[in-house]
This record gives C-alpha cells, sequence and structure tokens, in this order.
C-alpha cells in the first residue's frame, strides 16, 4: 500500500486586524516565504516612515502571499499581488477571500512583464524575488522609470547577500535581518 504524506508550510499574521492568524500553504508551491523575525523589522521600519493604513500596495513575486496578508491585516486599502505561478495565484486568491480583502486582487504575470503593463501607483511596492534572479537592477529601474511608486512611498527590494543596489538612483538604505537582505529605495528626499 502507498501512502502520500503532504506537508504544509504555515505562516502567521504578525499584527494588525488578522493578528496571530495562521495561514497554511501547501507545501508544493515553489515558495521561501520571509521569515517572522524579518517580517517583523520591516514593518517597524515602515511604521516610523508611512502610515500603513488606506495605502495601496503592490507585492511583486507573492509566492504564498505571506506580505500581502500583512499588509491587508494592517489597513491597507488595497494589494495587488503579482506572481507567475498558477498554484501561488490559486492560493493568494482564496486567501485573499478568506479574509475578506475586498480591495485586493492577485495577477498570474511574470513580474517585469506586470511591471510594464501596471498603470497604477503605490504607496509601497515590495518585491521578493527568488535569490537567483539575475535582473535585480532592471527590476528597480522599471519601478522607479515607470512611475509607480507615489511620491512618498517606498520600494522594497529583498534580496541575496552578493546584491549591491547602493549605486542606483533611489537608494535610501540596505538593512539586513538574518540571512535576509532589503534594500529601501524612494523617489523623494525622505
Amino acid at each position: 500500500m502507498l501512502y502520500l504524506i503532504y506537508y504544509t508550510l504555515t505562516m502567521r499574521i504578525i499584527s494588525g486586524k488578522w493578528r496571530g492568524k495562521q495561514i497554511i500553504a501547501p507545501s508544493n508551491l515553489p515558495v521561501r516565504p520571509t521569515t517572522d523575525r524579518a517580517k517583523e523589522s520591516l514593518f517597524n521600519w515602515l511604521q516610523f516612515r508611512i502610515d500603513l493604513e488606506g495605502i495601496n500596495v503592490l507585492d511583486l513575486f507573492s509566492g504564498t502571499g505571506n506580505m500581502s496578508y500583512e499588509f491587508i491585516s494592517r489597513g491597507a486599502l488595497s494589494v495587488i499581488a503579482v506572481d507567475q505561478n498558477a498554484a501561488c495565484v490559486r492560493f493568494i486568491d482564496k486567501t485573499f477571500k478568506l479574509l475578506q480583502a475586498e480591495g485586493s486582487e492577485v495577477m498570474q504575470m511574470e513580474t517585469l512583464s506586470a511591471l510594464k503593463a501596471i498603470h497604477s501607483s503605490f504607496d509601497i511596492i515590495f518585491a521578493d524575488p527568488p535569490y537567483d534572479f539575475d535582473k535585480y537592477d532592471e527590476l528597480v529601474e522599471l519601478v522607479l522609470e515607470r512611475k509607480l511608486l507615489n511620491e512618498d512611498g517606498w520600494f522594497i527590494l529583498e534580496h541575496s547577500a552578493s546584491y549591491d543596489a547602493s549605486t542606483i538612483p533611489g537608494f535610501y538604505e540596505m538593512r539586513k535581518y538574518g540571512k535576509v537582505h532589503f534594500s529601501y529605495f524612494s523617489i523623494s528626499n525622505h
């Protein structure tokens, strides 16, 4: 007799309306969710720079939607989650419905193509590409050149230790939380 064992990936919403809520994703999703420690540090950094209530967020390379749910829980008006994997998109859509995230949607597209197709602007753009992603500079330039970021908004890029964004116009700072690196970009002089 053959037994199939399915593992699940459990995430936790850290703060806001859904604080403590566990989200259980299928284990077969090709993802590497942002750790709770890094996520908490990121939101601590953000809370002193922007009011998260009523903002519009673009979540690129969404994977499980982990960051999208955190923004929704903290009062984001809308979140657009972008991922090219169909299973990830189905899971995010299902979870948006579970969280009653009325103003949020998920797009199944390759991220650089989505950035060329989107005509809205956002208060926060978060991107968590796979660590072997080799188009970081193009990603940052597309976000900033296409004016997808509102005047006082932030673009946050999660990346590997080997990537250095400090020479790109709009770079604000890089922070490291364990093995997770975030580079922050802005179009204004915060």
